[in-house]
């Protein structure tokens, strides 16, 4: 089972330009709000048209605009889950799952259909409940259930957790991802939220203004963003403007620093690096090569269960801010103003793009 995508479609502030393909499992794509995530999906399904390019699902031709083919929503066999799940509230969980059966060849056959999926999706105790008398939870699932009935080749999720309370987000997250182990096939999550993009997926994609700046697994993505919009999106807190000497040293002077890079190769594209805030450590990382900074302590903001410290390199001009986080186990502020920290030079993510 696969999915290849590769579209343009000009909107108002930019043309989305979108290349990638995702296979068997959850792929993310993650970027801002307005960077054409959603019009993505909506191109895939049929409710927008690209200018140009080619979309194609398990063999099957869905758009070619070359061959003039632009198949109906309705001949995708597309599941698109909309962010409000567009139950319809006049109906039980049971006549919201039925009315979305097709092909099917008998009143008998779809009542068994929709009997089956809402078996499967653990709905059978509020099968016979109004949509407006269920939890988030069991909406997001009778949702699931409506795609699932006809057999979707893959399954598209936008926003799927953002109208949710915080409270009701974990569990509800946590049912998805039971009930996408159990698809099997491709399923594509958009989201803005770096954490549930890494919880939930095995591949990542990264948009920026309309384009997929970098793609891979979600391990390696996180790791190495490689673009400066790449991390601020999985989290990069601590971004400078930096240069490579073309030996593999990467100079920050807004730091004070340098490093050898161990990650990635340098080059002369590189233009930024990136440090994430609790890559700073008290102590020397054993086995990990890389040397102690002395900073000055400009700030300290106390969390529940961490330190957050606004640090900058003492004896270095203009120097930047750099935030450092830190579990109150390993460190707790006693009012000093100075501190040294070891920075493992694996740590640093040599970076493309303007800061």
């Amino acid at each position: 089972m696969s999915l290849t995508v590769d579209i343009e479609k000009k909107l108002d502030n930019f043309t989305l330009k979108v290349s990638f393909t995702a296979g068997n499992g959850i792929m993310s794509i993650l970027g801002a709000s307005g960077c054409g995530k959603s019009m993505t999906l909506k191109c895939i399904a049929g409710v927008a048209t690209p200018d140009r390019g080619r979309i194609e699902l398990n063999g099957r031709v869905l758009f070619d605009s070359e061959k003039g083919i632009n198949l109906p929503p309705q001949k995708r066999n597309v599941g698109y889950l909309f962010q409000n799940y567009a139950l319809f509230p006049n109906m039980t969980v049971f006549g919201n799952v039925l009315c979305s059966v097709r092909n099917a060849a008998s009143s008998a056959e779809r009542k068994k259909k929709a009997d089956d999926v809402i078996s499967r999706l653990h709905l059978n105790d509020v099968r016979d409940c109004p949509a407006t008398a269920i939890s988030g939870g069991e909406m997001q699932r009778t949702a699931l259930a409506r795609i699932l009935v006809n057999d979707a080749e893959i399954i598209m999720l936008d926003e799927p957790f953002s109208a949710l309370d915080e409270h009701l987000r974990f569990a509800v997250e946590n049912e998805l991802a039971e009930v996408m182990k159990g698809f099997g096939k491709t399923v594509l999550l958009v989201s803005h939220n770096r954490d549930e993009v890494y919880r939930l997926s095995s591949r990542v994609a990264v948009m920026h203004e309309g384009t997929v700046e970098i793609e891979g697994s979600t391990e390696e993505v996180f790791k190495n963003p490689r673009t400066v919009c790449g991390a601020r999106l999985t989290g990069v807190k601590n971004i400078a403007p930096a240069n490579a000497d073309g030996n593999g040293v990467v100079h920050v002077p807004g730091w004070g620093m340098s490093f050898r890079s161990t990650a990635t190769d340098c080059s002369g594209e590189i233009t930024a690096a990136g440090l994430r805030m609790n890559d700073l450590k008290t102590v020397k990382a054993e086995g990990r090569p890389g040397r102690f900074y002395d900073f000055v302590i400009l700030k300290v903001t106390e969390n529940l269960f961490n330190y957050v410290v606004e640090l900058r390199r003492r004896d270095t001009a203009d120097a930047l801010i750099l935030y450092w986080q830190v579990s109150g186990d390993v460190w707790h502020w006693d009012g000093r103003r100075e501190i040294s920290l070891f920075v493992p030079d694996d740590s640093f993510m040599p970076l493309r793009g303007l800061t």
